[in-house]
């Protein structure tokens, strides 16, 4: 978000509304989970393990980020600083016994495991939207890759009556290319050619 603020401004108005996904976990642990729970929210500390350090700006950039009356994450530490920390410990993750994941909502679908992946929340999307439309499930979401761009893909999914093209750029370094395609395409008066972008 701040990337595309800075840099892209004239596309903010077609940002998602949506939250990040552990913003979302964030409002639903100290509120519902709270509420289910018996627990005071105030008491309740949320920490995201994120490869992305921009995470740590967003959990203050703005009363969204409050929706629980709480700030909703408390602390963000990337995945490098996560490693740095489990090897200054010495964890050995081969001497842990595996356990299965803290489920405080329930079992997860499907989409929910895909998620973290590059091009993990498109794919969720785009398989949410054909089961809501055609009431079936998608078997398999095919992202191609870009020739010469190993670090874009593309998509395009039949969802009941409609073609929805998809593009998913892995980093910041790659997004350049996509919206660029999208600018020309407007410039050109031709459809643009993706309706779902990720990155």
């Amino acid at each position: 978000v701040d990337f595309m603020e800075k840099f892209h401004r004239d596309f903010i108005v077609h940002f998602t509304s949506c939250k990040s996904p552990h913003e979302i976990i964030g409002v639903l642990a100290k509120t519902y989970y709270a509420e289910k729970n018996h627990i005071d929210p105030s008491r309740i500390v949320m920490v995201s393990i994120m490869p992305c350090t921009a995470k740590k700006y967003e959990i203050y950039r703005s009363g969204e980020m409050y929706a629980s009356g709480y700030q909703d994450i408390d602390v963000v530490l990337c995945t490098r600083e996560m490693a740095r920390m489990i090897k200054q410990a010495g964890v050995d993750f081969n001497r842990i016994p595996e356990e299965g994941a803290d489920s405080i909502l329930g079992e997860y679908a499907g989409s929910g495991v895909i998620f973290g992946a590059t091009g993990g929340v498109a794919e969720a999307a785009l398989r949410s939207a054909h089961y809501f439309i055609t009431g079936e499930e998608v078997k398999k979401v095919e992202f191609n890759q870009i020739r010469g761009l190993q670090s874009i893909k593309e998509a395009r999914v039949k969802i009941g009556q409609y073609d929805v093209n998809v593009a998913v750029a892995h980093g910041l370094n790659h997004v350049e290319y996509v919206l660029n395609k999208v600018r020309e395409a407007k410039k050109n008066n031709q459809p643009v050619p993706y309706q779902l972008i990720e990155v």
